[in-house]
């Protein structure tokens, strides 16, 4: 033996190879079969492109976009102010590769087709998965749009470039850029949700613009072009179109106090502003600021569904991939009783969550030409961002155990994935909020109620447990003395049966039977991997895979 050889203590085996490039989006069964359900089947070829793009480079990306933090550069060399972000060329190849391919405006430019929303739906859960952080401006880009066409003049300077695929991180005039990202400042630090708590105030010019002056507590991505922000006049709340540069081509007077030290969302800038007599143009009606704003957070609480149905996917993806590869006790773990409960019940959560999100994502798409369908999508985007953001950070941190020790090193992508798991159920509205709208929905909109209960009555007699729930919802309902205060209970049950009634429909019935009989027939614990004898664990796992 030579004198190196007596110092090798152990060769490296027993260890899953590296994921690799893969199709984000062919290797995803229930992902494929959701969106031809919904109606964006005729994007598949776009998407399968994506998929490629998705599990291949930005996946790769992702990680260099996170190690490098956004940096707050306040002011140039010379002295003078310029409250700018400096982004490592990650972040803004993730960018431009996300606006290429549509996931910010694919909806409006195919919006002639039916299925569109759904279609752009899918881009987002695939973007998602590999990098979280670039989804807040291409998120909130895509959202604005219909608030902004409540102003015919901003809508002919700014939807071109806000529906372009150019990615333009130049600091110019809008009217100079081939392509502009859209952000939000709607909270402040007294108020939160409250927003009729806000202070800040908006000033009428001769011109017709105004100069607001007041602060934004979350002042999302300050690296866009311009914002939508909320501002009282003597009319009330308004909405505003905040530009970046002014129109004669100066810097607005918006001053980056800080950027937030976020627990997750690390590639992504966040900030606390003040608006030092910053113009901006109103957007919609004086004092109609609420309801113009809420259209857009309506688009950005749908995303929220699909960013953690997204996360899902890609923990399960990492789940999968181990342990296909690793052995313990003599068998590979995805061969073990046990493991592949788990594995299969992360799947079925998974299944339901997308199930539910393109489901809601057609809501949206045909609300305009269906009334039934925008009553729906009123009420089930709150009832599916209550309870899919909900079950996301338990989700991908089963998916770490299964990991082991490996899932909670940065070098895998779960610690990053846990991180960012719970944004989405405090962004846009926590769960108090979004149950007190599903509430307020119901209570208000009649027609709520009934497109709710013609979705779920859509699949009666197909599974007993569904039939007993949505007797149950009724009866829950109508006792309305303490039904606030029992109301997260009662949304809960509503996602669950609702993800029930898509399932059973959708024809898979290991699928569909194994959801009801875990979630709505009292068949599964209170954690992962509690899935009843009854289940085709099998082929819940193979039907997850990515080969």
């Amino acid at each position: 033996m030579s004198v190196a050889e007596r110092f090798v203590t152990h060769s490296v085996d027993n260890q899953a190879p590296p994921l690799g490039r893969y199709n984000a989006y062919a290797t995803d069964t229930a992902l494929r079969e959701a969106v031809h359900r919904e109606g964006g089947g005729w994007a598949e070829a776009h998407l399968n492109e994506f998929g490629i793009v998705s599990g291949g480079e930005l996946m790769e990306l992702g990680y260099t976009a996170n190690e490098n933090k956004p940096k707050l550069k306040t002011f140039d060399r010379y002295g003078h102010r310029i409250d700018e972000v400096e982004f490592h060329p990650a972040y803004h190849r993730v960018m431009q590769l996300g606006m290429q391919y549509g996931v910010h405006a694919y909806a409006w430019r195919n919006a002639d087709k039916a299925g569109a929303q759904v279609a752009r739906a899918a881009l987002s859960y695939l973007h998602y998965q590999a990098e979280q952080g670039t989804g807040c401006p291409l998120t909130m880009t895509h959202s604005a749009v219909p608030a902004i066409n409540h102003s015919p003049e901003l809508a002919k300077l700014w939807l071109p470039r806000i529906t372009s695929t150019e990615y333009d991180p130049r600091v110019l005039p809008a009217g100079e850029k081939t392509g502009c990202t859209i952000g939000m400042g709607m909270t402040e630090k007294q108020g939160g949700s409250d927003v009729r708590a806000n202070t800040t105030r908006a000033y009428l010019q001769a011109d017709g613009s105004y100069e607001i002056v007041g602060h934004k507590w979350f002042f999302s991505a300050p690296m866009c072009d311009a914002w939508l922000v909320l501002a009282y006049t003597d009319a009330g709340l308004g909405c505003f179109l905040m530009p970046k540069i002014r129109p004669d081509g100066s810097r607005n007077a918006i001053r980056i106090q800080r950027l937030k030290d976020k627990l997750g969302d690390w590639s992504n800038a966040s900030s606390e502003v003040e608006f030092l007599g910053a113009y901006a143009q109103l957007v919609g009606k004086e004092g109609r600021g609420v309801a113009t704003i809420l259209e857009m957070v309506a688009l950005t609480r749908l995303d929220c569904m699909i960013g953690s149905s997204g996360l899902m996917r890609q923990a399960l993806v990492q789940a999968l991939h181990h342990t296909k590869h690793r052995k313990a006790f003599g068998h590979l773990l995805a061969e073990q009783p046990l493991m592949q409960n788990v594995l299969a019940d992360l799947a079925l959560e998974t299944e339901a969550a997308v199930a539910l999100t393109l489901r809601i994502a057609r809501a949206v798409d045909a609300s305009t030409r269906h009334p039934g369908e925008a009553a729906l999508a009123r009420v089930g985007t709150a009832i599916g961002k209550y309870w899919i953001c909900k079950r996301t950070p338990a989700m991908v941190n089963e998916a770490q155990e299964c990991l082991g020790g490996a899932g909670y090193v940065e070098e895998t992508s779960l610690p990053r994935l846990y991180r960012q798991a719970p944004l989405n159920s405090i962004w846009e509205g926590s769960g108090n909020i979004q149950c007190l709208d599903v509430l307020r929905a119901l209570s208000k909109e009649p027609e709520t109620r009934e497109a709710l209960f013609g979705e779920l009555l859509a699949a009666k007699g197909e599974h007993p447990d569904l039939d007993r729930e949505v007797g149950w919802l009724e009866q829950a309902l109508d006792d309305r003395a303490t039904l606030e205060l029992r109301s997260r209970m009662v949304v809960e049950r509503m996602a669950l049966a609702l993800q029930g009634s898509i399932l059973l429909r959708a024809g898979n019935s290991d699928v569909a039977n194994a959801f009801c009989n875990s979630r709505l027939g009292g068949e599964h614990g209170l954690v992962f991997g509690t899935l009843g004898v009854g289940a085709s664990l099998a082929g819940l796992v193979a039907r997850a895979g990515l080969e």
